[in-house]
């Protein structure tokens, strides 16, 4: 159980990239990193592309006036001539910039915690993963529904055998927020993400099933993708050649058979993230909007209900847990427990304990690149007329930076 003592020797001095006022996602970072007060302590930032209401905000939420920054390239080189100087930066800015800023954090010698979907290609992920071995840095993406402690009890049950070996894989991200193009128009965050110089070559599937194709990875890591199909739609025209809904047909390597549907048009839906592993003998069945529940099928016997926090559920789900299970648990928790565990890879890099990194479940660096190669296999086969295609799961790099 987590309890806010602290699992590294001191806060790690922090800043961020975007993630200001009129952001959407900053404050879950913020939530997240400072859950702990023993793991991240937000010392600089570069919140805002206009100067002025970046520091602004950043004086309001307690950000030193001198370290509130124009640009990032200026407070990475300003911050490197402290001795109190950041070590590590998160990036919360559209996707379209993650490459340049990565790339220069790592550069000036600090850790990165970065936004998904991670970059437009899987040869820049891997360029940036050559580049944090060379500086023996960590790169995370903050897959931030994926601290959900259950995620690590289905895990856990499917290493067990407790439902047999897998036959089916059905995936669900799907809300109704951009049924219309309302919100094409007025909303700066949207506006951005239907534009491909911006977003990448995707909306829903990199925005929203990366997040849910990661989960599927972290609870069935042996279970390999060998072809997928993806047939995918603009039905709000404008954003064409972007997709708002997606659906993708997968053949994985051990015969097991998937689907994924994923969609900003499902009108009414609030809360359609949903994870159904299928077994031989019994399945389960993961719902975002019951977060702390976890359903165990087994074929001819009663429907169980398993809690989060109750002692019946396996130690690594149980090491996340924060409230009790009297008390429900939610994505700040989430969030919170992918952060401190970024806290800890940090601390193991800097103390160059290899070991205890490699027995460290997070979204790190792989976790990202595997996200933009997800990405880029669905829109090959979408673009090729919706057609199967042999899963690329490496590429050779053709450059290097």
């Amino acid at each position: 159980m987590l309890n806010g003592e602290r699992r590294i020797a001191r806060p790690l001095r922090w800043a961020m990239v975007g993630g200001g006022r009129l952001g959407q996602v900053g404050y879950k970072h913020r939530i997240g990193a400072l859950r702990d007060n023993t793991a991240f302590q937000l010392v600089a930032g570069a919140f805002d592309i206009e100067p002025e209401r970046g520091k602004d905000f950043g004086v309001n939420i307690g950000v030193s006036e001198g370290r509130c920054y124009p640009d990032y390239k200026t407070m990475f080189a300003s911050e490197a001539l402290r001795e109190d100087g950041i070590e590590v930066v998160s990036i919360a800015t559209p996707n379209g910039t993650h490459y340049e800023i990565c790339k220069a954090a790592l550069e000036a010698g600090l850790h990165v915690i970065c936004e998904k979907p991670l970059f437009f290609t899987s040869e820049e992920g891997e360029n940036i993963k050559a580049l944090a071995k060379k500086k023996d840095k960590i790169v995370g993406v903050t897959y931030g529904f994926s601290g959900n402690q259950m995620l690590l009890q289905m895990r856990a049950m499917i290493e067990q055998g407790k439902i047999g070996d897998i036959r089916v894989v059905d995936l669900q991200y799907t809300h109704g927020f951009n049924s219309n193009d309302k919100s094409d128009k007025t909303s700066d965050a949207q506006k951005w993400r239907i534009d491909p110089k911006v977003a990448g070559p995707s909306f829903v599937l990199g925005d929203l099933s990366t997040h849910t194709y990661y989960m599927s990875q972290l609870i069935m890591p042996e279970m390999k993708i060998k072809r997928l199909l993806c047939d995918r739609q603009s039905f709000i025209e404008s954003r064409a050649p972007l997709e708002d809904n997606a659906f993708v047909m997968m053949q994985y390597e051990n015969g097991a058979v998937g689907r994924l549907w994923t969609s900003s048009i499902n009108a009414g839906c609030m809360d359609g993230h949903r994870i159904r592993i299928v077994g031989t003998n019994a399945s389960l069945e993961w719902w975002d909007s019951k977060p702390n529940e976890l359903r165990y099928e087994v074929q001819g016997e009663s429907i169980q209900t398993l809690i989060r926090a109750m002692p019946y559920l396996d130690e690594a789900c149980m090491a996340d847990e924060r409230l009790g299970a009297l008390h429900q648990e939610g994505l700040s928790e989430s969030w919170a427990n992918i952060y401190l565990k970024f806290a800890i890879a940090i601390d193991a890099k800097n103390r160059k304990d290899e070991e205890a990194l490699s027995n460290l479940v997070y979204p790190d660096i792989d976790a990202g690149i595997a996200g933009i190669r997800w990405i880029e296999n669905c829109v090959r086969s979408a673009d090729n007329g919706a057609v199967w295609v042999e899963f690329e799961a490496n590429k050779e790099l053709s450059s290097t930076q």
